[in-house]
């Protein structure tokens, strides 16, 4: 059996009475206090996660803006040094290889944070695609951390030796200084809250950790596993790679298709993308409330008149929604807001409905 991989932060995480648990090859925390507990200061307070298990790729070099512009979907075209976007990244034939984040560092220089299960796979596909660039796996040098939260930018400005409230969503700065530690700042999150990502050298992770929790101790911070990082990611509607997206699904059948920009020229998947848009997509992911108590694990199938009709492809409670909500690929006649369905749980049928995604969103401001 292959060793599990830790964090840098693996013994802080110990000591603080962590459970931890496999994901992805890595032994990481799914829990300090209990799920709904920190699930419940993220959306109030604030939380902070570990997410070192995510992998970092530069993508460096004359040809770098061109050699991203072609490996995603989205447009890296337009960004400055100092912007970020979300974007699938996908092969060929259309399906998604991977969902991440882009930043530009400067014009020869682009940062890819990129899924912990994935990132082997990604630097060899990345490596093969790039002109004029090269592609550098920089996972084992970089940490990184999560802090989301109403009261994460105040939280983080204590320590952070900069303005924070330039910083807008999706941008981000290198060289801050956070708790005397060089770092990566991004206004970033996967949570639906205001919230920031810190990218450190992988040694310096326990110091700005401990940083941000002694900064965060009066307004209530608690750390955070990736139990709740699943409710909260689930309650903002993001999808999960290799649970709502994957190698079988494209971003027209998933709500992505706002990050594929025809009019940037051409990409990989553009052909099989386009083509799939002009025939029509035969199923959709969709979000569902449950109306009866139960929940709906991912594998179950919908039903809609007692014909199966789509998957669940997430599902849980969610904590501060406070109702059993899920996520399903489902026959597009079926994806219309509103459109009644059954979970079959265990040969029950529970009641549910198609709903607008999200089913949490911040208010303004907050």
């Amino acid at each position: 059996m292959k060793q599990l991989r830790r964090t840098s932060l693996y013994d802080t995480h110990v000591a603080a009475g962590a459970r931890m648990v496999p994901f992805a090859g890595w032994e990481m925390p799914v829990q300090y206090s209990g799920i709904v507990d920190e699930h419940r200061a993220v959306r109030t307070r604030a939380g902070l996660f570990d997410v070192s298990h995510m992998g970092e790729v530069a993508v460096t070099g004359p040809g770098a803006r061109g050699s991203v512009q072609w490996l995603i979907t989205n447009d890296a075209g337009r960004l400055r040094p100092g912007e970020g976007l979300y974007s699938p990244m996908c092969a060929a034939h259309g399906g998604i290889l991977d969902d991440l984040t882009v930043f530009c560092l400067d014009e020869g220089r682009f940062l890819l944070v990129v899924n912990a299960a994935t990132t082997a796979q990604d630097v060899r596909w990345i490596s093969g695609q790039v002109s004029d660039a090269q592609a550098d796996d920089r996972s084992e040098e970089l940490a990184l951390l999560a802090l989301q939260g109403p009261r994460a930018a105040a939280i983080l400005q204590r320590i952070a030796r900069t303005d924070l409230a330039t910083l807008r969503a999706f941008a981000m700065r290198e060289g801050i200084d956070v708790g005397g530690v060089p770092a990566i700042v991004s206004r970033t999150g996967y949570t639906g809250e205001d919230g920031f990502e810190i990218v450190c050298p992988w040694d310096r992770a326990p110091a700005v950790w401990n940083s941000l929790v002694g900064a965060g101790r009066d307004d209530g911070l608690v750390p955070c596993g990736l139990g709740a990082r699943d409710t909260l990611r689930l309650e903002a509607g993001f999808m999960l790679y290799g649970s709502d997206i994957d190698e079988t699904t494209t971003p027209l059948e998933a709500p992505l298709a706002w990050t594929v920009k025809w009019d940037k020229g051409d990409f990989s998947g553009r052909a099989a993308l386009a083509a799939q848009k002009a025939r029509g997509v035969a199923r959709k992911l969709v979000g569902f409330e449950l109306l009866d108590r139960a929940i709906a694990r991912p594998g179950y199938h919908l039903t809609s008149g007692g014909r199966t009709v789509g998957t669940v492809t997430s599902g849980t409670f969610g904590p501060w929604v406070n109702k059993s909500i899920g996520m399903g690929y489902v026959e597009r006649a079926a994806a219309g807001t509103g459109t009644p369905l059954e979970a079959d749980i265990r040969g029950k049928a529970a009641r549910a409905v198609v709903v607008k995604l999200p089913f949490y969103r911040r208010m303004a401001g907050s």
